[in-house]
Formats: structure tokens, sequence, C-alpha cells
């Protein structure tokens, strides 16, 4: 019995890994970042009549559920950051930037440092996700799951839920707070 419920179980967990597959991704941030002290979050909603492709249910509620992950808190009342995200089905040219690994320049936090730009040529299916610091008002990371390798189906939900997790990988900061355990309400409010 022990014999054939081994295979069994590692069957199973094999099985369980076959429904993400990670997409090639690129991320580029902003040396004003302070990407170790914020807390909260919230989704960036289209002003006026909605766009389709800055909405979408399956996509917010992965944002929703990897943030929390890490330990931010969704607020609709001054949150330090503001997601947004846009779905383009079209190929489109794209600036990025090339840099340092966003780990290696955190240690040091130089923001004298050049951004170098380059060009990208995505093709269709491109998602694009950036994190807005509310208080700076400007974007301080963009990560765009590139479709080189093929395209995202956005009316396919095991693709969307994909790609958010493909870009959101690349955002490797815990909520300020998290690990230690908690924040205080008069910390909260500080920012």
């Amino acid at each position: 019995m022990k014999t054939i419920a081994l295979p069994l179980v590692i069957l199973a967990l094999l099985t369980s890994c076959l429904g993400y597959k990670e997409l090639p991704v690129e991320y580029d941030y902003s040396y004003k970042g302070n990407f170790k002290k914020y807390k909260t979050f919230d989704i960036m909603k289209p002003a006026g009549p909605a766009d389709s492709s800055m909405t979408n249910n399956i996509i917010e509620k992965s944002i929703v559920a990897r943030m929390k992950f890490l330990g931010y808190r969704q607020s609709t009342s001054k949150p330090h950051l503001i997601i947004g995200f846009k779905m383009f089905n079209d190929s489109l040219r794209f600036n990025g930037y090339n840099q340092p690994a966003i780990e290696e320049w955190v240690k040091t936090q130089n923001d004298n440092i050049e951004y170098d730009a380059q060009k990208f040529n995505l093709r269709t299916g491109t998602l694009l996700i950036q994190f807005y610091d509310r208080r700076q008002n400007r974007s301080i990371w963009q990560g765009y799951a590139t479709t080189m390798y093929g395209t995202i189906d956005f009316n396919n939900s095991r693709h969307l839920r994909n790609a958010v997790i493909s870009i959101l990988d690349k955002y490797r900061f815990w909520a300020e707070g998290f690990m230690e355990g908690g924040t205080t309400v008069s910390q909260e409010n500080d920012f």
C-alpha cells in the first residue's frame, strides 16, 4: 500500500504545478521609490467611462491576493500604493529601462544613477501592471509580461492569473512591518 501511495502523492504534486507557466517578464522602477516603506494599496479605477482594457475581475483579484500575501493591506483611504494595469491586445512599442536588479539597487538606494532607456517591441497580448506612489504622485514600478514565447489570452482566466503571478513575482518587497509582526495605527497614518 505504501509503495502505491508515494507515487500517487508525487503525481498529484506534479500535476498541481502544471497549471502555472511562468511568462517572460520585464520590469523597471523609479530610483525615487520607497520600496521598504509601503504598507497599503488599492486598485486604480479608470476615471470616466470604463476602459475595458483597464478593468478585469480576475486580474484585480490576482493582484489583491498577491499583495495581501506580501502583507499589504488594501485601503481606499490614502493608500501608499495605487496599482493599475492595462491589457494591450495589439502590438506596441514600449519604453523601458535597463537597470540593476531591484534587490541590488535597494541595498544602496543610489538615486544618482542614470536611467538607461531601451525600447521593446511587444507583440499582442501584453499585460502591464504599474505601481504608483500616491504621496509622490509618480509611477515607481512597472512590470510587463512579454509575449516573446506566446500570447496572453485575455479571455482565459488561467492565462490571466499566470501573467499576474509572473509579473508580481518580480516585485519582492514585503509590506513595512509585516515581517516584524505588524504596525501600530499611528505609524500607518504617518505616510
